[in-house]
Order: C-alpha cells, then sequence, then structure tokens
C-alpha cells in the first residue's frame, strides 16, 4: 500500500524532502544554512541588488489536479516565480516552499512534485534552501518565495516605459488560455495531455534567460511577464510609467495552434491573446531604434520570435489599431482573483 503524508508524519515528510534535495538537487557554496534550522542563510554579493517574490497556487483555483502530473504541478509553480525574477533582468539564485498537505496525500507525490521544482531550479543552478509544511483540510497549496539577484543599478522595472518606445512581445500569447479551454472541452480526449496548447497551461515555460540577456544591454525601458494575460500585463507597464499604448491588431503573433483552437472551439483566436491567459511570455518597451539589436540578443538564447506590435504613447489607456486605422479600446484590467 502507497504511504501518504499520515503515515510518516511532518517530520518524517520533512527527512525525505531533504534526502531528496541532497540526491538530486543543486548545492550552493554561498548557503551557510540550509533546510533544518530556523531558517536559511546565505552571502550576498558586493554590487547585487537582491530580488525577492513569492506566488501560490491553489488546488482547483490555479491548476486542475485530476489533468496534471504531481512532477508538472512542481514544474508550473516554480515556473510562475522564476518568470517573475527572470522579467526584472535577475538570475534566479534560491527557493523556499510551503506546502499545505491533505493528510492522505500520498508520499510520492509530494516527492514528484519537488522533482518538477529542482527540474526548473537545476539548470539554473538553483536551490531550495527551506521552507514550510502544514496540514490543509481543502487540497494542496502551494507558496514558493523565490530570491534572486540582478547588479545593482540594473533591475528592470514596469515603471520605464516612455512616450514613443516600441512594445515588444515574446513567443505567442494566449496558448494557455486555448489550451485550457481545449482542455475543459474535451477533458477525457485520447492525447489530449498531449496537446501543445494544453501544455503550454499545465507546464508553462518561463523566458528568464531571455528577460536576463535583454536587461544586461541597458535599452529595456521596462519589462514584465504576462501572467495576467497580454493586454492585462502591458497596463500595469502603462499605469506604473504614467502612459498609455498603441497596439496594431495585424502585429500581434497569432499561433497557427490557437487559430486551430478557435476553430474547434467556434471562437475568435483573438479572445484568447487578448482574454485572460497565464502564458509567461515578457512584454518589453525600448526605442525603437534598438528593436533590430534586442531581437538579435533574444536570438541567442532562444528560439521564440521577439515581435514589436505597438508603440507607447502619450496618453491613458490601451487601443488597438484595426486593419484600415479604425481604433478600439482594449481592456487592460488584466486577471483579478477575486473580480467576477
Amino acid at each position: 500500500m502507497a504511504e501518504r503524508v499520515a503515515d510518516i508524519g511532518e517530520f518524517g515528510l520533512i527527512r525525505r524532502i531533504g534526502s531528496l534535495l541532497d540526491t538530486d538537487g543543486r548545492r550552493s557554496g554561498r548557503v551557510t544554512t540550509g533546510i533544518g534550522d530556523d531558517a536559511a542563510s546565505f552571502l550576498p554579493r558586493a554590487g547585487y541588488e537582491l530580488l525577492v517574490t513569492c506566488d501560490s497556487m491553489v488546488e482547483g483555483r490555479h491548476y486542475l489536479p485530476a489533468h496534471t502530473r504531481s512532477f508538472d504541478i512542481g514544474r508550473r509553480a516554480m515556473t510562475l516565480n522564476i518568470s517573475d525574477i527572470g522579467a526584472m533582468g535577475g538570475d534566479v539564485l534560491y527557493a523556499l516552499v510551503s506546502l499545505g498537505l491533505p493528510a492522505q496525500t500520498l508520499v510520492q507525490d509530494v516527492e514528484a512534485l519537488y522533482k518538477g521544482f529542482l527540474h526548473e531550479l537545476n539548470p539554473l543552478d538553483a536551490s531550495i534552501i527551506g521552507g514550510n509544511l502544514t496540514g490543509s483540510g481543502n487540497g494542496m497549496v502551494i507558496d514558493i518565495t523565490l530570491i534572486g539577484e540582478v547588479e545593482q543599478g540594473k533591475a528592470v522595472r514596469r515603471s520605464g516605459a516612455r512616450h514613443g518606445d516600441a512594445v515588444l512581445v515574446t513567443g505567442f500569447p494566449g496558448r494557455a488560455a486555448a489550451g485550457l479551454q481545449l482542455l475543459l472541452r474535451g477533458a477525457h480526449e485520447a492525447g489530449l495531455a498531449d496537446n501543445p496548447l494544453v501544455s503550454a497551461y499545465t507546464t508553462p515555460s518561463h523566458r528568464a534567460r531571455v528577460g536576463r540577456l535583454l536587461a544586461q544591454t541597458g535599452y529595456v525601458t521596462a519589462m514584465t511577464d504576462t501572467s495576467d494575460g497580454f493586454p492585462g500585463d502591458l497596463g500595469h507597464v502603462c499605469e506604473a510609467s504614467g502612459v498609455g499604448a498603441k497596439v496594431v491588431k495585424e502585429e500581434i503573433p497569432v499561433d497557427e495552434a490557437v487559430r486551430e483552437a478557435g476553430r474547434i472551439l467556434g471562437r475568435d483566436p483573438y479572445e484568447f491573446i487578448l482574454g485572460e491567459s497565464d502564458d509567461y511570455e515578457l512584454v518589453i518597451t525600448c526605442d525603437p531604434r534598438h528593436v533590430p539589436f534586442l531581437r538579435s540578443v533574444a536570438a541567442r538564447c532562444s528560439a521564440v520570435p521577439l515581435t514589436e506590435v505597438g508603440r507607447i504613447t502619450a496618453g491613458r489607456g490601451i487601443d488597438m489599431v484595426l486593419p484600415g486605422g479604425r481604433k478600439i479600446p482594449l481592456d487592460a484590467a488584466g486577471f483579478d482573483h477575486f473580480r467576477r
């Protein structure tokens, strides 16, 4: 019979996790105290700012447990946080993981979860240095605090966009939104888990390496990831920078798989692209003269396109320019956990 968390208890589970991290995880010489004490400690580097972010995933709210393996849930949870560090041009260093677990959770599922965390952290030479465990009566809750660093004065924020800047986006926004709708429509269809759009929802990719390289050029004026959807996160940049934006509909990159999903679901593919979608692409602004150079830099580490889709304006709000020149306002509210 498979072991459950209730069978080995909190401290037995901590020992299992510690053993797994020792075997499969990375070690850093800068960590002076890791798992097993009241707090973790590490040595910061002179000349660097620390970046700290946290994000939570709640079962049934942020992922569908019946359609996502524990390993992939771990990957997804860590990617959310890595994306935030990358969107400020930083390197990922250390993670602290807090879990709320029902007592009947299988121990092997918790171990698979941590293997998913490490799958995303190990390529970045980052490590898990602490966390917390608690019981949960209403499904699993995963809360991750991620620590990164960036050279002092070189962090890229949302607040630097300027009138006349080009607006760029990596990849193809809307893939995760289309994948979620395909999953909800055909949850029991054979092979659906292998659909690239469904994978974009269950195990999204971050653009941390691209964000880091672009930030190092010094030419990026503002940057954020698209965790709330492309218009929503462009709206966050505009609000923080005190500017507006115009986006040219014909310039927005549309993945052919998203077009096909639109045909299957009977929906306009732009509904996925311009709505809520946790794709974890990057929205970037820069002087238009630097667009070709930034594209060449991005191409060094990724085959994902970097597309110019519009310009920053002096006004407020976001307009989309339709074929023929007519403008319509875009809803830039983005995803809101508490909005109906």
